[in-house]
């Protein structure tokens, strides 16, 4: 069964096709959304021993002429000097403005590959095949596309839409478990802000893989309709957790956490800060913390770094104003809003949820 979520953008709508042995159909799908030219399947070299053969014929099956362009695993690759590299061999490799790119694998593949389709001949098409569950209900759908500095997580890329997002959930048996788990990160993230029921089914374990991800990518494409280049707000509470992660991530040094364990301390320590600030109840950052346990997602920082570095990557990653920034709260699960006063007093309060020892 073949489930299929439209992003609805007037002219630059496109498919999300979720299911499984979608691999093969990649090809079939491309022609669907009428893309023409050579294919630039870029690929991590993990993913890419696993699938790349696969995708690859797909794609000459259906008479594309496909290039492979593979980087190293791992958050390291989302850099200028990869994104650079990429686009001399996407040159080496004749990809042209009639060209286009597959970005097979997880969400670091999705974003470096789409940030580098983004800025190539000023933007060519990009199709993205998620590998992940993080990439399947998150990364790969919305645009969103970049890549790291040091001082902070994505602080370079591009609003770049796919033209079609291909998600086999065949892919996901050959997650480890620590890879598998992260992504349910973002599924919870869901559940607090939008879908609260999510909460229950992941907490009883009573959810069907592929309907999981069809659901998510459903209210991830409502936020982006909604507000694509995050100008009026609303996209910005897909942001719950992710000030506080990204600044985590930064400095334990990208690749130490995954994402989604990053993501969930950041969701507890804004918990916390909800509780202070929007009302949130006791009752409801229990529930979140029991089912991040039940995915082995971290609540407490495995090490002990300092609470007053991470305040200084948010500072960085988020403007302030008058002290105060915009931060994403939820006064009751199923909920969200920016709260505007929100201080680095708070910020510090929900950090001590998840590191309790001295600044």
């Amino acid at each position: 069964m073949i489930r299929i979520v439209t992003v609805k953008l007037g002219p630059r709508s496109y498919p999300v096709e979720i299911g499984e042995k979608l691999l093969n159909e990649v090809g079939r799908i491309c022609r669907a959304v009428s893309l023409t030219g050579r294919a630039a399947v870029v690929s991590d070299r993990k993913v890419g021993d696993l699938y790349g053969a696969q995708v690859s014929n797909a794609l000459a099956n259906e008479g594309f002429k496909v290039s492979n362009h593979l980087v190293n695993p791992g958050e390291a690759s989302k850099s200028f000097a990869v994104a650079a590299a990429l686009c001399e061999d996407f040159a080496r490799h004749g990809v042209d403005r009639q060209s286009f790119v597959v970005a097979l694998g997880g969400g670091v593949v999705g974003d470096l590959a789409g940030f580098a389709a983004a800025i190539y001949y000023r933007g060519v098409p990009v199709v993205q095949v998620p590998t992940t569950i993080m990439a399947q209900v998150d990364s790969s759908v919305g645009g969103k596309t970049g890549i790291n500095l040091s001082a902070g997580k994505n602080l370079v890329g591009a609003f770049h839409q796919p033209v079609a997002v291909v998600a086999d959930t065949t892919t996901l048996a050959t997650l480890g478990s620590r890879e598998w788990n992260e992504g349910f990160a973002e599924v919870i993230k869901y559940g607090v802000i939008r879908e609260k029921r999510l909460l229950a089914e992941l907490g009883n374990g009573n959810f069907e893989v592929p309907e999981l991800i069809r659901q998510c990518v459903a209210i991830k494409a409502s936020f982006v309709e909604e507000d694509e280049r995050e100008t009026a707000g609303s996209r910005a509470l897909l942001n719950f957790g992710h000030t506080i992660g990204h600044a985590i991530e930064a400095v334990a040094g990208y690749g130490t956490l995954l994402h989604g364990e990053a993501v969930a301390l950041g969701m507890v320590a804004a918990a916390q800060v909800s509780a202070k600030r929007a009302g949130l109840q006791e009752e409801e950052i229990q529930e979140l913390i029991r089912v991040l346990k039940r995915f082995d997602l971290p609540t407490e920082l495995p090490d002990r770094l300092s609470r007053s570095q991470i305040l200084e990557k948010i500072f960085v990653d988020k403007k302030f104003v008058n002290g105060k920034i915009r931060f994403v709260v939820t006064p009751a699960f199923g909920s969200a809003l920016l709260a505007e006063n929100i201080t680095m007093d708070d910020l510090e309060f929900g950090l001590s949820a998840i590191a309790p020892w001295p600044m």
